[in-house]
């Protein structure tokens, strides 16, 4: 069934998240504190491994070489514009704040300073990376929803970890999540002739930078602002109609 490896990925971030909270209050703030550091980096870690796929190339005789560099600087720039513009961050960061709203109590909402942190940097972890992109493609020209499957253990890792310091906005990351992996995955159903596997690696990659840059804001607070950086993943499909 297409669109089966996205409703999973949505429950296994709904009850990794469920979990974390039974967790999170068990722990001080100072576990909380180094926990969100670990996860920062092991995120830094695994946007780079990500990346390195899609950027560095091994030949079977002589150096290492790199590729798709200008796609990824073009991809960057002008995804980051394009995003600067429209003030994706700022309409991500309201959408929280609208949630919030609606599952906290008013009295309470003051004290839960971490919702929209929590909402927003496991929205953009779980939604940017590569296996996001590649399952939901699969999914949708094949029917194959392994990848997405695979996706949803570590998924449930991930939010069960995030939860665990950021609190409940975590949960609410399955929404965007739902709406960004099974556009793709409908898109894919409609343009299953036009992809190729050069485009979407090239998307893997740029998604896997701006996992990177999502781990630099978890380690070093607030540095990055990743959420405007999101068209960057889209720009080498119009880069591969020019060039």
């Amino acid at each position: 069934m297409i669109g089966m490896g996205t409703i999973i990925n949505v429950i296994a971030v709904i009850l990794g998240s469920a979990i974390g909270l039974l967790i999170k209050n068990g722990l001080s703030q100072r576990f909380q504190d180094i926990l969100k550091q670990a996860c920062g980096v092991a995120t830094i870690f695994i946007g780079i491994s990500g990346a390195l796929k899609g950027l560095v190339y091994i030949p079977t005789t002589g150096p290492i070489e790199t590729q798709n560099i200008l796609l990824l600087v073009i991809s960057l720039v002008l995804g980051s514009f394009i995003g600067e513009l429209l003030n994706i961050e700022l309409g991500m960061e309201r959408a929280g704040e609208r949630l919030k709203k609606l599952v906290t109590p008013k009295e309470e909402r003051e004290k839960d300073g971490k919702f929209v942190e929590g909402f927003m940097t496991s929205t953009l972890v779980i939604c940017v990376g590569a296996m996001a992109i590649v399952g939901s493609i699969q999914d949708g020209l094949t029917g194959d929803y392994t990848m997405l499957a695979t996706k949803s253990v570590l998924d449930f890792v991930i939010t069960l970890i995030f939860a665990s310091t950021l609190g409940i906005g975590v949960m609410f990351s399955a929404i965007p999540l739902g709406i960004y992996q099974g556009s793709i995955t409908l898109l894919a159903v409609l343009i299953a002739g036009f992809m190729t596997d050069a485009m979407i690696n090239s998307m893997s990659s740029v998604g896997s930078v701006l996992i990177f840059c999502v781990g630099i804001n978890l380690v070093f607070g607030k540095t990055i602002k990743v959420g405007n950086m999101l068209p960057a993943i889209f720009i080498p499909i119009i880069y591969s109609l020019i060039f």
